[in-house]
């Protein structure tokens, strides 16, 4: 039973060691080979505001042409809601939220957003005129023949 201990302490070591090794190579990622390679100023994204992009694809969620990175979406409180809640939108010159964000998980209409839509850069994202980090050969489905 000794000798059944030792050999799988001295196997788990050298699983360990030979694990190790594998990890010490060189990682590469999509921004290349080094992930903490400092980024120049004139490389960051730049966001567009005011013109909207169009949608890539029937049901893509629209994207966000204006700043949100102040914005609190929390547990108790969605900033977004201040100009795009139905009750608000016209007001506000606000795009009003799909009808589908007021359907409850049972399919039933509610007044308020439904918790399942309530965090809302979950789908949507700021547009921003980003470079790509690898190659995109995507085509809109009206330009597949």
């Amino acid at each position: 039973m000794r000798k059944l201990m030792i050999f799988a302490a001295a196997s788990a070591i050298a699983a360990t060691l030979g694990i190790g090794a594998v990890v010490s190579e060189e990682l590469t990622t999509l921004r290349g080979p080094s992930p903490n390679a400092d980024v120049a100023v004139s490389d960051v994204a730049k966001q567009e505001v005011g013109n909207r992009f169009e949608r890539a694809y029937r049901q893509q969620p629209p994207l966000i042409p204006h700043q949100i990175d102040r914005y609190q979406i929390d547990m108790r409180a969605n900033q977004c809601l201040n100009c795009h809640d139905w009750s608000v939108a016209a007001k506000q010159g606000a795009p009003t939220l799909s009808m589908t964000h007021y359907l409850g998980r049972d399919g039933q209409q509610l007044d308020t957003v439904a918790g399942t839509r309530w965090f809302c850069n979950q789908c949507h994202v700021p547009q921003a005129d980003a470079k790509e980090l690898v190659e995109n050969k995507f085509k809109p489905s009206s330009e597949v023949k």
